[in-house]
């Protein structure tokens, strides 16, 4: 079993230089598809429980989900609340077996954002997990703006809460289904220079690969998360797949063929994050 914490595979990655894809999941297919990459890259992966997969799934299910993936894999696999949105439902994640909990209090008011995040923090450090904070307010694609990361703010945030790992707003978007202009790189060397903890960009999908490649290898971003380039993978093999047999009603049948595709991008995204051949 190779069940990790976020700080077990992020420490690596800021130490030598790469980042750690936090890869969203959907379903088993999706899943399981990432964790093989990992294995055929012989890479760490973290493996993401959303909102919108908490919705579809219940918490619990997709605890035994991940740790049941974990249970066969020889590279690291980090069981991953992502976009925690309460105390509760982060303590819940706790019980329900995830190692890594990610408390998003961005759109509270800072001292707010501090409390919160702190408390979810001692929760995951006494139960030997580790947490994600976020900063500033990443926004989404069409939808609500972002709110730009004030450096002495995630320098004080980083401080009083004790997370593991800090998101922040850089210029990235959640859900951009094209890469756009690239990351302020201005506001986030002013970031790094005032804390040492391990940043996060949500949103990676957005950012051009090869921005994403240069700062996995020379900022202190150790982890990028992507799942808007996933699901669209998935998405155009499940087009095809049920486009290829219309005849065909065999979901089972159907969904395997996601899989290959899945697969091939999640080990694009690894190579080009530097996480490729580090166990």
């Amino acid at each position: 079993m190779t069940l990790a914490t976020l700080s077990d595979v992020l420490q690596p990655a800021l130490r030598d230089g790469y980042a750690v894809p936090g890869l969203v999941c959907l379903g088993w297919e999706d899943m399981r598809a990432y964790v093989a990459a990992a294995e055929a890259e012989r890479a760490p992966v973290i493996l993401q429980a959303g909102p919108g997969s908490r919705a579809h799934t219940p918490l619990p299910i997709l605890g035994r989900m991940f740790r049941h993936l974990a249970e066969g894999a020889s590279v690291p696999v980090v069981a991953h609340l992502d976009h925690g949105n309460s105390f509760d439902e982060c303590r819940a994640a706790v019980d329900a077996g995830f190692t890594s909990l990610m408390f998003d209090g961005s759109r509270l008011p800072l001292e707010q954002n501090i409390d919160l995040t702190a408390a979810v923090a001692q929760l995951a450090h006494a139960a030997g997990l580790s947490c994600e904070g976020e900063i500033g307010f990443v926004g989404y694609a069409g939808g609500a703006a972002s709110a730009g990361t004030d450096p002495k703010a995630a320098a004080r945030f980083a401080r009083e809460t004790g997370v593991d790992a800090m998101a922040i707003s850089i210029g990235n978007l959640h859900l951009q289904q094209s890469a756009g202009q690239g990351l302020d790189l201005d506001r986030l060397r002013a970031i790094e220079a005032l804390t040492p903890v391990p940043l996060v960009i949500h949103g990676g999908s957005g950012v051009p690969a090869t921005q994403r490649a240069e700062l996995a290898a020379t900022s202190r971003i150790a982890k990028f998360n992507i799942g808007t380039e996933l699901r669209m993978a998935f998405g155009t093999a499940l087009h095809d797949a049920v486009t290829r047999d219309p005849d065909r009603f065999d979901r089972i049948a159907i969904l395997k063929e996601t899989e290959a595709p899945v697969m091939d991008a999640a080990r694009a995204i690894i190579r080009g994050l530097g996480a490729a051949e580090r166990y």
